[in-house]
């Protein structure tokens, strides 16, 4: 497998638009004799359906929720970022790339980073125009707030609603071209898996989740935007619809699975309160803005809130990273958090959380103005705790929430499979080791609206095959494949719901490949993960029939590639014995316990293909080089 990134030459500031130049054409009039199939219609697949329809494509969309509103792009809260420099603070293209690539460890594609900043810029003048109501300031200019690993105000918000509101945005577009009859439609349709003809991806199988029938689609492309696997680890902010199946069924027929280990912890969720829960609620990084984090420097201490006073308190994020102080980055804030807890400091039930405080912002600004901001997250974390954040502080903790891993792509975002490209979270590209907040919504929208469009005519262009019938044998073989994995789950009639395995796979993941990572647990999980795989072949219960709504065939479809996806992921991270962003590896690590990068034998994309069930995976390697940015020791003190 050769792994060419495809970034164009001369200066970083110049790539894009040289590419842009040198892209192949599809004459206007030719559009409509290509078909795309989009899988997933978050940000990234509704803006890339309705702008690909909107050019004349014939698309085709699918998604498993039973309106695309219901994407867990919704779920999003804080912003998006964007280069405007509307503050006047000293922001700028460059200092948005470079915040992404230090944000990151060092560990992205510089050319996509630096495409992704200049794009953000369009993307607020694109959902401005659709009607997305961005907070304002007073004159009625869009209003700006801060956000982890930046010291500039970039991030636009409609107050802790942002993804919902960017979502209706994407949403209203796709509409209208699915009203045009330019877009054709498949709500509650799974994706099963890809069909490859020839070398390149023509085609998908898939799954009524109403009827349980199963259909095969061609086209002459297939963008896969499904968002991310953080529900490998049971327990996550996603959705619990959120699932690994599209992108995993695509890596076994030939698209490399890149960086897996790359996982994101978010360091303000609310705690976890019992193995009854089925997912975590994220409370907003925007909350950090105004709130104060910090534990008591007494173990245990039994006093309550009111009377530990200001000098017996530790504001830890401050003390550590006085330059960022409570806006440090995700994963050193995460970290930060756990070992607060470790040392016994930790709060509220088993000591798994820390206080976010707004008790000095209150006392500033007036509780009007905290409700004006935060208001419906607030609320929200009232309904869910019982408890009144205005009146004491928020309890919070480290919860698995984005995915910075996913299937490679090259700098026009396809696979190494020609054919297939994919978007957003579901692709690795952007955010290396460690997303920075308020950058998910700028790269699913940037490359659905800005990127994609471009990219996949030049495919067309260039691209001599043609779009083969559904009644070729590719596609016989794979609904027979896919029927008969369907036939097997039905009748093995064990004693074990698929949600008991997958909680069991959740907890060795989070337990052994989680804040922290070291080489004797990670070996364990490996020896682990099989374990569980064979007892879920042995012993799963799947309930009802093929051929009818069944959600606990929906289920186990999935939990089954979480169990073969999570050997990727545990393999990916014994491999990367350095410690960088969101995979921090106990051995590397510098006196001070942050993470110690080894950019001598590390600094590469690692891409596993896959070579058969009972093989092991192979590596490859795109190296990472800078020509803009020189690689240094990521400090926000």
């Amino acid at each position: 497998m050769i792994l060419d990134a495809k970034a164009p030459t001369g200066p970083l500031s110049q790539k894009w638009d040289k590419a842009k130049f040198d892209l192949k054409l599809v004459n206007p009039a030719n559009k409509r004799k290509y078909k795309v199939l989009v899988v997933g219609t978050g940000l990234a697949g509704a803006s890339a359906a309705a702008t690909l329809a909107e050019l004349g494509y014939e698309v085709s969309a699918f998604c498993f929720q039973d309106s695309p509103r219901r994407a867990h792009s919704i779920a999003a809260q804080g912003g998006i970022n964007a280069a405007k420099n509307y503050q006047n603070d000293g922001d700028s293209i460059q200092r948005l790339f470079y915040d992404t690539i230090k944000g990151g460890d060092f560990r992205a594609r510089e050319a996509n980073v630096y495409r992704l900043a200049q794009v953000s810029v369009n993307i607020i003048d694109q959902c401005v125009a659709q009607g997305v109501p961005f907070a304002r300031e007073y004159g009625g200019l869009l209003a700006n707030r801060s956000f982890g690993g930046a010291q500039v105000s970039r991030t636009f918000y409609a107050r802790g609603q942002t993804g919902q509101q960017l979502l209706l945005g994407a949403y209203s577009a796709l509409s209208r071209q699915i009203g045009k009859g330019t877009v054709k439609m498949y709500p509650r349709t799974e994706m099963l898996d890809l069909v490859v003809v020839d070398g390149h991806a023509k085609g998908i199988i898939t799954r009524n989740l109403v009827t349980g029938k199963i259909e095969a689609h061609n086209g002459d492309a297939v963008i896969l935007a499904t968002g991310g696997y953080s529900n490998v680890y049971y327990l996550s902010t996603n959705a619990q619809g959120c699932n690994v199946t599209a992108i995993w069924r695509a890596y076994k027929k030939g698209a490399a699975m890149a960086n897996p280990c790359y996982t994101q912890i978010h360091p303000t969720c609310i705690p976890v309160t019992g193995d009854h829960q089925s997912k975590l609620t994220l409370m907003s990084e925007s909350l950090r803005n105004d709130g104060r984090v910090w534990v008591p420097k007494k173990p245990a201490d039994p006093r309550p809130i009111s009377e530990i006073p200001e000098d017996e308190r530790d504001y830890f994020l401050e003390r550590k990273y006085p330059s960022f102080g409570n806006l440090a980055p995700r994963d050193i804030s995460s970290r930060s958090a756990k070992e607060a807890c470790d040392a016994g400091l930790g709060v509220g039930p088993g000591g798994r959380g820390v206080y976010l405080d707004f008790a000095d912002s209150i006392k500033r600004l007036g509780e009007d103005k905290i409700r004006e901001r935060y208001g419906n997250l607030f609320q929200m974390y009232e309904k869910i705790t019982g408890e009144n954040a205005y009146k004491q502080p928020m309890r919070i903790y480290p919860a698995l929430h984005y995915t910075m891993g996913g299937l490679w792509v090259d700098y026009n975002l396809m696979s190494n499979l020609p054919g297939l490209f994919v978007l957003g979270e579901a692709n690795f590209s952007d955010h290396g080791a460690n997303r920075l907040g308020a950058s998910a919504l700028m790269q699913g929208l940037a490359d659905g609206y800005f990127v994609i469009p471009y990219t996949i005519g030049n495919y067309f262009a260039t691209d001599k095959s043609k779009r083969p019938a559904t009644d070729h044998a590719e596609f016989k073989k794979a609904l027979a494949e896919i029927e008969a994995r369907t036939k097997q789950l039905l009748s093995i009639k064990g004693k074990r719901t698929p949600t008991s395995l997958h909680h069991q796979l959740g907890k060795v993941m989070w337990d052994k490949c989680g804040m922290g990572r070291n080489d004797a647990g990670l070996r364990e999980a490996l020896a682990e993960i099989p374990n569980i795989r064979e007892e879920f072949w042995k012993n799963v219960n799947v309930t009802g029939e093929s051929a009818d709504f069944n959600q606990a065939l929906e289920r186990a479809g999935r939990v089954a590639d979480f169990l073969e996806f999570g050997e990727l992921l545990v393999r990916d991270a014994l491999h990367r014995t350095e410690s960088c962003g969101g995979h921090f590896r106990e051995e590397s690590q510098t006196p001070d316990g942050e993470a110690l990068r080894d950019d001598a034998n590390f600094s590469y994309v690692a891409a596993w293909e896959y070579k058969g069930d009972n093989a092991t995976p192979e590596l490859h390697k795109e190296p990472l080089v800078y020509e803009e940015v020189k690689m240094s020791t990521r400090s926000y003190k």
